[in-house]
């Protein structure tokens, strides 16, 4: 059976297997379309949280900026694995005795005012569509690669899919779909990790092969990758070679963000009870550190097989031929991904091979010079595509590709399922029905839903035809935006007496001021050509748009606490409020909505 047959095998299976729950458990009610009925068990709830939350960013871009940068990019696994502790012990718990439905409801009661209410669908709808973004970006490479199509043409196909089972399952349908990617995803990383750490160290554990040794050199393969990177002009793998500065803001951008994140928190409000919410956050951990510990091996490893293929005889000996990349089987997922416009190389110097080094560097400057070198010749090797190749490139079995193929495209749709979901929340729940049209009915409250779901799909299928950069990095933008404007008045909320005023103020500053720099580094609502920085060239100093949500986060806060103290005290009565949703006690009921 050729791979390709294989590919539609697994993904077919796994997509009938999602479609097939979504009809299973289609919601019929608001409160299944938007908390699941509050009847998830805290296990289960934790499995669909991490494939919520394990999205193309962390399934199919992560492991690829690892590997291309190294110890620097551990930033990514730092920043939000730490976000889940703040969300465990500051926000899960006490948005779930509120009783509310979504993160604006609760914005909207504590700081009794509809503006804070309208104010954070605004910050939550720009948020969330930013992520989607690089959601749709995984879709496109991971359907573009397995039914070998471009990537236009895989994102069109990936757009149509999540619309079928996400826009009639509602967060029922979405939870125990998100279960079954869960079981997909995890396979689909550990597997192709476990054979791949077994032929390079000999340890099938991938997290203890890293700091193993090497099999074929006798070496520690941390050692030997930091070696061939050095002999080939690129930075030293294992060391820090970024700005300290940038990198901590970076770190606590992407903690604070997945803390403020309205897709994720909206998990914790499908529980029974307060406990629920603790441990639901506590299982989710668990399920994610195991991709988690395992990404940095997948990363590392890859990048000393890919440098071994471009230079099969050694740094010091001839690069890999035209000729050989053509006939060696060895090489043949190198033409496959050459079709999906994320992979190129080009022989520049016309020798009959293909150097792969840093042409940048002056040192290699001077050796490409006496070598008759004209410049790095592997043109293009997208980041997104590392993981997804990673098996080929391995040469593992078909059916481990096919795996990796499904669960590529589970953690894409998994995420943009519960961001979309969050998305037809805020419109129609605290929009309409909040705002332009309280009387709604809950069949038309649904449909309203449905239809701002519809639409966001399309807006994000459009914006991810030309994302912002690769996948994780696109994501990187959305949790500063929601690190910048929702996780204040989450804390604030929360934790402190700030008013109405002072809620409203520090939201529109923390998002506009976030989202300016971001537009100003990456093109006006992500235009190409459009921005007047770069990242490389940042406008603050060392600071990079990716890092900018922190910043923003301390301009909401210091905004916010200043309006406050200017203006009225909050009213006695949400006073009380704030002091009964910290006291550990049962959750409150749920409103009839």
């Amino acid at each position: 059976m050729d791979q390709f047959t294989l590919n539609l095998l697994f993904v077919g299976a796994s997509f009938a297997l999602y479609i097939g729950i979504a009809i299973w458990a289609r919601a019929g009610s608001t409160s299944e379309f938007y908390a699941a009925g509050r009847g998830v068990h805290p296990v289960t709830n934790g499995m669909a949280t991490a494939a919520d939350w394990m999205s193309a960013a962390s399934f199919i871009s992560m492991a690829g900026l690892i590997a291309f940068t190294g110890y620097d990019n551990s930033t990514f696994l730092m920043g939000w694995t730490g976000g889940y502790v703040l969300l465990a012990l500051l926000l899960a718990p006490y948005l779930r005795k509120f009783g509310k439905f979504t993160v604006s409801e609760f914005i909207g009661d504590r700081f009794y005012s509809p503006t804070a209410r309208m104010v954070a669908v605004i910050c939550l709808i720009v948020a969330s569509l930013t992520y989607v973004i690089g959601q749709m970006t995984g879709v496109g490479v991971a359907f573009g690669r397995f039914l070998e199509i471009s990537n236009t043409a895989g994102l069109l196909i990936g757009a149509c899919v999540v619309f079928a089972y996400a826009v009639f399952g509602g967060m029922k349908g979405v939870t125990y779909t998100q279960v079954a990617q869960y079981v997909v995803l995890i396979m689909a990383y550990t597997i192709p990790a476990i054979f791949i750490s077994l032929q390079l160290t000999g340890n099938p554990i991938p997290a203890l092969g890293l700091f193993g040794d090497h099999v074929a050199s006798g070496e520690p393969l941390l050692a030997k990758l930091d070696q061939i990177v050095r002999e080939l002009g690129f930075n030293e793998y294992t060391a820090h070679h970024g700005d300290t500065f940038n990198m901590v803001l970076f770190t606590l951008s992407l903690m604070i963000g997945t803390a403020g994140l309205p897709h994720v928190i909206m998990r914790f409000f499908t529980v029974p009870r307060v406990a629920d919410a603790r441990w639901s956050a506590g299982w989710a951990l668990v399920f994610i550190a195991l991709l988690y510990l395992t990404a940095p091996a997948v990363g590392a490893m890859a990048r000393l097989n890919i440098t071994e293929l471009m230079w099969p005889n050694g740094t010091d000996a001839q690069a890999v031929s035209v000729e050989q990349i053509d006939a060696d089987p060895k090489y043949d997922w190198m033409a496959t991904w050459q079709k999906t416009g994320l992979l190129g190389w080009e022989d520049k110097n016309g020798d009959g091979r293909i150097q792969y080094y840093n042409d940048k560097n002056a040192e290699m400057q001077e050796k490409a010079a006496a070598n008759g070198w004209e410049g790095n010749e592997l043109t293009n090797f997208n980041r997104d595509i590392l993981v997804l190749a990673n098996p080929e490139i391995a040469n593992l079995p078909g059916w481990v590709i096919g795996l990796v193929a499904a669960g590529g495209l589970a953690a894409a749709l998994s995420t943009a399922a519960g961001l979309l979901l969050a998305i037809s929340s805020a419109v129609s729940h605290d929009l309409i029905k909040g705002q332009l049209n309280p009387r709604i009915s809950e069949k038309g409250e649904l449909l309203s839903a449905r239809i701002a779901m519809a639409a966001a799909i399309l807006v994000a299928t459009y914006l991810g035809l030309n994302p912002p950069g690769f996948a994780a990095q696109t994501v990187a933008l959305a949790f500063g935006l929601a690190a910048a404007s929702i996780f204040p008045a989450l804390m604030m909320g929360i934790f402190t007496k700030v008013n109405n005023k002072g809620a409203v103020a520090g939201m529109i500053a923390g998002l506009a001021v976030t989202l300016i720099y971001i537009f100003l580094h990456k093109g006006w609502f992500f235009i190409p050509d459009t921005n007047s920085f770069t990242d490389a060239d940042p406008l603050l100093g060392t600071i990079k748009s990716t890092s900018f949500g922190a910043v923003g986060a301390m301009i909401n806060f210091a905004v916010a606490f200043t309006v406050s103290k200017m203006t009225a005290p909050i009213p006695q009565e949400i006073e009380d409020l704030v002091e009964s949703v910290r006291v550990p006690r049962g959750a409150a009921a749920a409103v009839d909505h």
